[in-house]
């Protein structure tokens, strides 16, 4: 999922912008920054013209700064006001993501259109089959009536040329339980009672249109005005982010502002231990079938959509939560900040009441270094400094291979690994509890490859799984649940 493209790069620049704005006490030139990326003359705009360009760019700016934008009620209204009211603790709602309107393109009125292949045939098998009229003869070629069309694909099947061909609208062919859906306006509209937060409609988008509303102001704030000491809980797949050890990592997350960072592997010891004992003992009581409860998409998955499917969940809390819980007992007076690749991390948090006060993406936590002015790789490394086993979490099949080590020796361990949420996979998902052949424990990612191929991850998903494997070297044999 995690990708690298223009749409990616602005966010990030915005994000940088945004960050040094803070730093350097000067948020009240907030409202100078769309003008500043898009100004009338010397520089394309994206759009039809600097001023609509100018306007997403405001729009992208809301997001970052925590709020959905359809909830905007004064047009007027700066950007510096909305700062100073997030800041005041606003009332954020319900989801973590948000669709940017202007900046949707709308993509496709209809998903099937003819192409210049078209002989315009006699038979004209396309027009015969529609069970809508919505094909015509126009010039000699097929024509598809866009408002008629209700995309079932019969006229492609019919075509004997292949002239008819099938156009995606990306991000809801990316959603694996249609949560987001084109409106009467023609834009996109995420539907929050049935989006789990996998962030994979916001990779998916070619415009950019559909962002994560973030908490980096007031980790900022916070950080900033030091009414608190802070402390990062890094996830472990930070090791794919950087050509860096933890121990730099760390360094450059204390020269932030940072009072401690901890290793979310920690925590991730913890949850293979317990998921491997419950397993044992829901074994023993005859269930054949348990899976993990780590992804927090694939929670929201299994109690929104799949009802049958969650008596079979773990029990057991996923590492964030551990290690914010050990985080409390040992900096009862801090404020606790996730820090990892995955946005459904967010919603997680809110589930746990105060427990973990923000979550910070990878990508925002390379903007924040970017505007401190931060190279990780040349923070000083603690030699000799060896990754916790539970790091593998971050990889695909981790977290099976993590509850293996906890289990007897010898004891049977059948196991499967769902490796992303994709539609497919949601189906098979949803026969599980029926399904005789599927025995043991089921490790389910919402991410192809892992948390390493997160939204919120600041490598690519290849340059991610490399970088993995240089700076967590494990036995290869570990790596295989």
């Amino acid at each position: 999922m995690a990708q690298t493209n223009n749409a990616t790069l602005l966010r990030r620049d915005l994000l940088t912008r945004l960050c040094r704005l803070m730093l350097e006490d000067n948020l009240e030139n907030i409202d100078r920054i769309p003008v500043e990326m898009m100004p009338r003359t010397g520089k394309a705009a994206s759009r039809c013209c600097p001023y609509k360009g100018r306007a997403i760019l405001r729009y992208r700016i809301m997001a970052l700064l925590g709020y959905n934008v359809a909830d905007e009620t004064d047009e007027l209204e700066s950007l510096y006001n909305y700062a100073l009211r997030a800041l005041s603790g606003f009332d954020k709602g319900y989801g973590v993501l948000t669709v940017v309107d202007e900046a949707c393109d709308g993509c496709v009125k209809s998903n099937y259109t003819v192409s210049n292949l078209c002989r315009g045939c006699l038979a004209s098998h396309c027009m015969v089959s529609c069970p809508k009229g919505a094909i015509r003869m126009v010039d000699g070629k097929a024509h598809i009536d866009e408002y008629l069309c209700i995309g079932c694909g019969k006229c492609q099947q019919a075509c004997p040329y292949h002239a008819i061909i099938y156009v995606p609208i990306p991000c809801e062919e990316s959603c694996p339980v249609g949560a987001i859906k084109r409106g009467p306006d023609g834009k996109e509209h995420i539907d929050p009672e049935k989006c789990i937060h996998c962030g994979r409609c916001m990779t998916a988008c070619p415009f950019g249109a559909i962002m994560y509303r973030s908490q980096i102001i007031h980790v900022l704030y916070e950080i900033k005005n030091q009414a608190r000491p802070l402390v990062a809980l890094v996830a472990p797949a930070i090791a794919g982010q950087f050509r860096a050890g933890f121990s730099q990592v760390r360094s450059a997350l204390l020269k932030i502002g940072f009072s401690a960072v901890e290793q979310v592997a920690e925590g991730a010891a913890q949850t293979a231990r317990n998921e491997a004992e419950e397993w044992i003992h829901k074994n023993a009581d005859g269930q054949p079938v348990m899976t993990t409860s780590c992804c927090p998409a694939y929670v929201s998955l299994a109690e929104k959509h799949l009802p049958n499917l969650r008596p079979l969940v773990s029990d057991t809390p996923s590492p964030m939560v551990y290690s914010a819980m050990k985080a409390r007992e040992k900096y009862p007076e801090a404020g606790i900040v996730f820090v990892g690749p995955c946005v459904a991390k967010q919603a997680e948090a809110r589930k746990h009441g105060g427990l973990i006060d923000y979550v910070m993406t990878f990508e925002e936590l390379g903007a924040l270094l970017i505007a401190r002015g931060i190279d990780v790789v040349n923070e000083p490394d603690s030699s000799g400094e060896i990754p916790l086993p539970e790091t593998r979490f971050a990889m695909s099949g981790g977290v099976a291979a993590s509850v293996q080590t906890y289990l007897p020796e010898g004891a049977e361990f059948p196991h499967v690994v769902v490796d992303g949420l994709n539609r497919k996979n949601v189906a098979l998902l949803k026969t599980l509890p029926k399904n005789k052949n599927i025995k043991g424990l089921v490790e389910v990612m919402a991410c192809e490859g892992g948390c390493l191929a997160g939204p919120g991850a600041l490598t690519s998903t290849e340059t991610a799984q490399k970088l993995f494997k240089e700076n967590v070297p494990l036995p290869e044999k570990q790596w295989a649940p």
